[in-house]
């Protein structure tokens, strides 16, 4: 291989990226846009949740129960019926997400040192959203039995949570969106580099230079790595500083892990470009295959133990459900290289194979 030829290819393909205006700002523009409307798009928290309460009991203890529920900032009071039957009818027209039931005799069974019944009643048609507000609902339910000096149970669970303390989703959401925007970006931009040759009529012109197959891949590729790492530079730039994420890792680790991962989608962009000659067609085609896997199979949106075990045997196949481990524990845990090994050895196969496509395809195309 001879690496002035390389570098003339390399020059060739930036001079041609830098002439086309829709391409730098897929480069460069997208991946920003795409990491701050996704992290303000996407999350799992949830605040101010429209609850009903019917208070039967009307004794300060009950008011102070509900005063421990609006003042955690979990929960809004919309509407507050009379009757149990009521509180069915906001649920069913939407109106409260959850009904609070305190019955008659709550603040009498405490003054006996009993645990009083509540219920708690939840529109579960968003299970999602019901799972996450039932917790909030039984911690401060739990909360408030200790502070009214209620017996406890034998076994108390004393829990902690590490590495996301606050559990803002934001923290785990921004660290997977660099592997998925950048499995997007990486093999939309490539995809088009062979599509190009063909659509300006340049491609025989290609053919017939002294220029090696390998070297005309790597050529290509090498302008859209260096892309690809000051985009992974930029978004994490502004997950750390303006979206406050934490970062916890090496930053060597996070690049070198990067080039592996970003080595095989450029590998399998260009093999979709060489292999599909339209550039709209192979701009689809690239989409398909890379958004998708990495949206809803990389463990980034859904997790990979609940899904069905077809499905997570396929989760093997998809090279963003290994980057999003890597930002993930990068990011929160400052884990190290020794840790990510398993990793690093699955994103360098599919590096291999995503180059070894690509040259293989365009050898095709010029032989």
């Amino acid at each position: 291989m001879n690496l002035s030829r390389l570098g003339a290819m390399a020059r060739k393909e930036w001079i041609q990226l830098r002439r086309d205006p829709r391409s730098m700002v897929l480069a460069f523009v997208l991946p920003l846009f795409m990491v701050v409307f996704f992290s303000y798009a996407i999350s799992w928290d949830l605040d101010n949740i429209p609850v009903g309460v019917v208070d039967e009991d009307r004794t300060p203890e009950s008011r102070a129960l509900v005063e421990r529920f609006t003042a955690s900032g979990y929960f809004r009071i919309v509407a507050t019926p009379e009757r149990p039957g009521d509180a069915e009818q906001l649920l069913i027209g939407g109106g409260a997400q959850a009904v609070l039931h305190i019955p008659p005799g709550f603040a009498r069974e405490l003054s006996r040192g009993r645990r009083a019944a509540v219920q708690f009643l939840l529109d579960g048609s968003d299970a999602n959203s019901a799972t996450v507000a039932l917790t909030y609902a039984d911690a401060l339910a739990a909360g408030f039995t200790t502070a009214a000096h209620v017996p406890a149970p034998p076994l108390t669970v004393s829990s902690r949570v590490w590495y996301n303390e606050t559990l803002r989703s934001r923290n785990m959401i921004v660290p997977g969106l660099i592997a998925v925007i950048m499995s997007i970006i990486a093999a939309m931009l490539t995809a088009l580099t062979i599509a190009r040759e063909w659509e300006r009529g340049t491609m025989e012109q290609l053919a017939a230079t002294p220029v090696g197959r390998a070297e005309v891949v790597l050529g290509k590729l090498v302008p859209y790595l260096l892309i690809g790492l000051l985009d992974v530079a930029m978004v994490a730039a502004v997950g750390v500083a303006v979206l406050g994420v934490p970062f916890r890792g090496n930053l060597v680790v996070l690049f070198g892990l990067t080039t592996l991962f970003l080595l095989g989608a450029l590998g399998l962009g260009i093999f979709i470009s060489a292999t599909i000659k339209s550039q709209v067609l192979a701009t689809q085609v690239a989409m398909v295959v890379t958004y998708l896997p990495a949206l809803l199979l990389s463990g980034f949106m859904f997790a990979i133990a609940n899904m069905p075990p077809a499905l997570r045997a396929a989760t093997w196949l998809v090279p963003a459900r290994y980057f999003v481990s890597v930002t993930r524990s990068l990011f929160l845990k400052g884990t190290g290289p020794l840790e990510l090994w398993p990793q690093a050895l699955a994103m360098a196969v599919f590096a291999s194979a995503g180059i070894g496509l690509a040259i293989r395809a365009f050898r095709k195309e010029i032989g």
